[in-house]
């Protein structure tokens, strides 16, 4: 059966979702952000196949977010450690963690709590605007096109009318 890929759409998160939308891939940088870098260590915490695990690994590092290190060398062993990209991502995953705490943990205990270490609490995860400091609401965002929109997209009435104009910030 034949995916579709959203590697070429004009939209970073289509081409994010392209890369790190399956289960696997953002479990497999689950573990390595909890500190699990060995091929056959991220085997046993996952129950994930060999060809998988491979394929996931690879896609990861062709990406640039992890690289691949050698450990051992005989037998040839390797370690996927964090790049800066892989890095850069963790607090994608820490929303995450923060939105299915909230929303999927089904009134249970939850399984994995995560602490701030520079101020020694417990880790709830807000995007906030760079420039303010405010927590981000969807609905206090609104879309603009970007120079890298592609115009003949534009031209069409229906997609137009999904982003308004953009005012420059003032101050």
């Amino acid at each position: 059966m034949k995916t579709t890929s959203f590697a070429a759409w004009p939209c970073t998160i289509a081409r994010t979702a392209d890369l790190l939308g399956d289960a696997w891939t953002l479990l497999v940088l689950r573990e390595v952000y909890y500190g699990e870098t060995r091929f056959d260590a991220l085997i046993a915490s996952l129950g994930i196949a060999r060809n998988t695990l491979t394929a996931r690994l690879r896609k990861l590092v062709d990406a640039g977010l992890l690289e691949r290190r050698e450990y051992q060398t005989e037998p040839v062993r390797h370690e996927y450690v964090l790049t800066e990209s892989g890095r850069d991502f963790f607090p994608v995953m820490a929303a995450m963690k923060t939105w299915g705490d909230r929303w999927m943990h089904q009134d249970k205990e939850l399984p994995v709590i995560l602490s701030h270490e520079p101020c020694g609490h417990d880790l709830e995860a807000v995007v906030v605007c760079a420039h303010c400091g405010a927590a981000v609401a969807s609905e206090q965002t609104h879309a603009h096109a970007g120079p890298g929109f592609p115009r003949r997209l534009l031209d069409n009435p229906q997609i137009a009318a999904r982003f308004t104009p953009r005012v420059p910030a003032q101050g």
